[in-house]
């Protein structure tokens, strides 16, 4: 064979073997950067959910020594403030809200009966967000414990069976709302478009008068108009005030067909909504916390998102 051919074989040899040797190095590296990021990330998960796990624990404190200085809640209170904290490598940042500020749906049903008030009440947040006042029957329907349908548009086994993949209803009290689609009637814009003025709680339980909304308030106090519960919203502002003091502002057209039970200044349960970033790692939970007098509050449950 020529010399010059065999010197081209060699050259071409080195070049496959250097090229070969390079794309090795550079898998490794590459394999190495990836190992290296997926510790780096475990490593700020980790911080991340410690932190916030501390976060729901100071929420949970806070909670118990205000109950521990008063006995009436609201928006001026050291709960109702939004915390944005820088920490090392990452910041955190939430809030608690008062979830007795919302219309707890599973008060349609107290003691395994039908809430004619509250039932009226729901008809009317529903009306007031222009949503069907029949999606109450369905409802009705799913948490109370018998099988005959509410309303014309109830709905009991015969309908969820017919599903194409069939279920029975739950009768019994909503654990989450996101159980809502399972529900005849919500789907996911009505759901949504309740999100912000609805909870659900394990028991029935009244309205905060010094923490809610205009919708909420206009829809358990059936002489209250949309437009009045926005004034007296704004006059509210933060401040406190009693359940005397309430009824006190309220006329005699405003007042009329008022359920007193469904009206407090206390509340009970709280929802701690927390969220940490560390590094390229993002994190959110969720803790919703009961009152147990002036004992540590208890955590009924804890979700990340």
């Amino acid at each position: 064979m020529p010399t010059d051919r065999q010197g081209g074989i060699a050259l071409i040899t080195v070049i496959l073997i250097v090229a070969m040797a390079t794309t090795v190095a550079s898998f490794v590296a590459w394999r190495q950067q990836v190992w290296t990021r997926q510790v780096e990330n475990l490593r700020d998960a980790s911080q991340g959910e410690a932190v916030v796990r501390a976060g729901i624990d100071w929420a949970g404190a806070i909670i118990m020594e205000d109950r521990r200085k008063n006995a009436v809640d609201h928006l001026g209170e050291p709960w109702a403030q939004h915390v944005a904290l820088p920490v090392e490598r990452g910041n955190v940042a939430g809030g608690i809200s008062d979830q007795q500020a919302r219309f707890n749906l599973n008060n349609l049903v107290r003691n395994n009966q039908t809430s004619g008030a509250d039932i009226a009440a729901y008809q009317r947040l529903l009306a007031q967000l222009d949503l069907p006042a029949t999606l109450v029957d369905a409802l009705v329907d799913w948490i109370d414990p018998d099988a005959l349908p509410y309303g014309a548009d109830g709905a009991e086994d015969a309908y969820y069976l017919a599903r194409p993949t069939p279920y029975y209803p739950a009768n019994r009290a909503l654990v989450d709302l996101s159980e809502l689609a399972l529900v005849r009637g919500y789907d996911q814009t009505v759901i949504d478009r309740l999100a912000p003025y609805v909870c659900v709680l394990p028991v029935p339980t009244p309205v905060n008068v010094n923490t809610a909304g205009p919708e909420v308030l206009s829809a358990v106090i059936p002489g209250l108009t949309l437009d009045d519960a926005r004034r007296f919203v704004q006059e509210r502002g933060d401040g406190s005030a009693s359940l005397a003091d309430f009824r006190g502002k309220l006329t005699a057209a405003q007042a009329l067909g008022l359920q007193e039970y469904l009206l407090n200044v206390a509340s009970d349960y709280f929802l701690v909504d927390l969220s940490a970033e560390f590094g390229r790692v993002k994190q959110r939970y969720l803790a919703l916390y009961q009152r147990q007098g002036q004992n540590w509050p208890l955590l009924l449950w804890l979700k990340q998102l």
